[in-house]
């Protein structure tokens, strides 16, 4: 992973959305699998990417 999301709750939340989508991405997983193998609660980053204007695509696995 380019950019680690151990300190994801005071990331940048442009920054944070990239590099979530990358991963996503680029590794074909869900965000579900994310956020297990990142140890990342999963409703507190969907929570600051959706205070940004974002929201999870289950179906193109990404933000938007």
């Amino acid at each position: 992973m380019a950019v680690p999301l151990t300190h994801y709750e005071s990331m940048d939340p442009f920054i944070l959305l990239s590099a979530v989508n990358m991963v996503l991405r680029d590794e074909g997983i869900t965000l579900e699998e994310l956020c297990q193998r990142e140890e990342v609660d999963k409703a507190l980053l969907s929570k600051k990417l959706e205070a940004a204007g974002f929201t999870y695509d289950s179906t193109q696995r990404q933000f938007k």
